[in-house]
């Protein structure tokens, strides 16, 4: 799914960043859905089919993002597919994650099973948050969602509302 809402001339510069749901937490889980938001507000959004290793699934984590097992085995896209779309999309740029430990390890479960490295980097959302940005990004970031209306807690709305927290935090900021 591609969705795109475009930023506005007067808009400051904002960074693609990328979200992943996953089966749960820890060594054996693995991502079943990955999502991002490019800077001109271009988004896409795919399930990941599990592969036939990937067993693990946590019923705390399906509440959370409201994926279940049976959705992604059905409607999910091929590792190797998701790869290389992710590399030709994202080829060269850093892309920006709130989960950096937890996503940087997905990406790497999800590349290595296609048996491809990424061409783009991950970096710690927190890298581009001033301390002040940091203090009130919470608040804002639920002042946001209100904004936004968002129902689901997914991929691609969680990538959209933390560019959008972004936004409105460089948008405050004085200069």
């Amino acid at each position: 799914m591609v969705t795109t809402l475009a930023a506005s001339s007067t808009d400051v510069a904002l960074p693609t960043v990328l979200d992943i749901e996953a089966s749960g937490f820890g060594r054996d889980s693995y991502p079943i859905e990955i999502g991002y938001v490019l800077p001109d507000g271009g988004g896409y959004c795919t399930l990941v089919r599990p592969e036939v290793a990937w067993t693990h699934w946590d019923s705390e984590a399906q509440q959370l993002h409201g994926i279940s097992r049976d959705t992604v085995l059905l409607h999910g896209r091929p590792a190797l597919e998701i790869a290389r779309h992710l590399n030709q999309v994202l080829r060269g740029q850093t892309v920006y994650t709130d989960g950096w430990a937890n996503d940087y390890s997905w990406i790497g479960t999800l590349f290595d099973v296609a048996d491809l490295s990424p061409a783009f980097h991950i970096e710690n959302l927190r890298a581009l948050l001033t301390d002040s940005d940091a203090a009130r990004w919470h608040q804002v970031k639920d002042q946001v969602a209100h904004e936004l209306n968002l129902r689901r807690h997914r991929a691609s709305s969680d990538a959209r509302l933390l560019q959008m927290t972004l936004r409105q935090l460089r948008s405050a900021e004085p200069g």
